[in-house]
């Protein structure tokens, strides 16, 4: 798919608090795969986002105020923002696509400037067509976004891009390029301070999602996957328990699903649960872990039998949300080289909020 259009929205680049690329408020393309080059003739001030990651770099961006509408809801984890003064969103103010129903109706009515999602993930998961598309890119806007979460669809065959290069497409589209610069860079001191701290061969751990106080069924990830919410395991080097055996990974074409049985032979040092995230550390030991302490099965694998069974992360990870869930595991899995606070939430949040009235 090789979708062009033109944005017009209700702010010049002047107005966002930082200037265009050429220090003027002329039209601006920002090109992405699939979609290829969209030209703007302003910054758009409504935008539609179904993966919350994308939610995460509009608000480091200073734009989340332009949020109209997120894929998932209960999947926009945003509990980081209160570390952060003047950082926030209120996500019941959101429509929620999967509530609405992922059809070109639905994206009228919410009548965006921008959808900022992969129109291939719309086509591939929710049974809209090419012209479906293309209908509400020519009555609406028009589409730009990447699947970048992770890398196990036979469909996505066409470019992929990492955390911090989709989060820089971000950035020029809502002509935020010095703040993206910022976040950048203290990225990059953080990353380099956990480097400095790990063991060059981590923990070997196993990544599921199990939803409920009592989870008995799983569905199993590829924890050494490139997408974007494997990053802080990469970050930590920790091995994958799950990647050299014989199960498959959770994907489009596979909703594959393992058990204490299947966990027990895998056997991992440590076990990561998605579906999760709502939950405080202490809540999820009191549920979670609790079950699996109490099982006849989960109860012999090294990981319940050591407590080092830890919330799995967000699903659609975000540039601020990495930063807190790579700290938060860091803490946990190397508890002799990490304690407390590992980044200065003063310091980003001025980065954040900068240039805002």
């Amino acid at each position: 798919m090789a979708l062009t259009g033109t944005v017009a929205g209700c702010a010049s680049p002047g107005d966002s608090g930082e200037t265009s690329p050429t220090g003027t408020a002329a039209p601006y393309s920002v090109s992405m795969a699939p979609v290829g080059e969209v030209t703007f003739d302003t910054v758009p001030e409504e935008i539609a986002v179904y993966m919350s990651g994308y939610a995460d770099m509009l608000v480091a961006l200073g734009h989340g105020d332009a949020i109209t509408a997120i894929g998932n809801a209960g999947r926009y984890h945003t509990d980081h923002y209160d570390e952060l003064d003047g950082v926030e969103m209120n996500t019941a103010e959101l429509t929620n696509l999967i509530d609405a129903g992922l059809t070109r109706e639905t994206f009228l009515s919410i009548g965006a400037d921008l959808h900022l999602m992969d129109p291939n993930w719309l086509t591939n998961v929710f049974g809209m067509d090419d012209s479906d598309i293309e209908f509400v890119t020519d009555r609406a806007g028009p589409f730009l976004g990447n699947t970048i979460f992770r890398r196990t669809d036979a469909w996505h065959d066409y470019e992929y891009y990492t955390l911090y290069e989709a989060f820089e497409k971000v950035a020029q589209v809502v002509q935020r390029q010095d703040r993206y610069d910022a976040i950048r860079s203290f990225h990059d001191d953080f990353v380099e301070q956990i480097e400095a701290g790990v063991s060059a061969e981590g923990p070997r751990a196993a990544l599921v999602w199990g939803g409920g106080d009592q989870p008995t069924s799983f569905s199993p990830y590829y924890l050494s996957g490139d997408g974007t919410n494997k990053k802080p395991f990469r970050d930590l080097n920790v091995r994958d328990a799950i990647a050299n055996s014989d199960v498959d990974a959770l994907s489009t074409g596979s909703r594959s699903k393992i058990d204490y049985e299947t966990l027990f032979d895998l056997d991992p040092e440590v076990l990561f649960v998605r579906g999760h995230e709502d939950k405080t550390r202490s809540e999820f030991e009191e549920t979670v872990v609790s079950f699996m302490q109490d099982h006849e099965t989960a109860s012999r694998i090294t990981a319940v039998e050591n407590g080092d069974v830890f919330r799995g992360g967000p699903l659609y990870m975000g540039p601020l949300q990495h930063l807190f869930t790579t700290e938060r595991f860091a803490t946990a899995l190397y508890p002799d080289a990490f304690e407390g606070e590992l980044f200065d939430r003063e310091e980003l949040a001025s980065i954040v909020t900068s240039g805002d009235a």
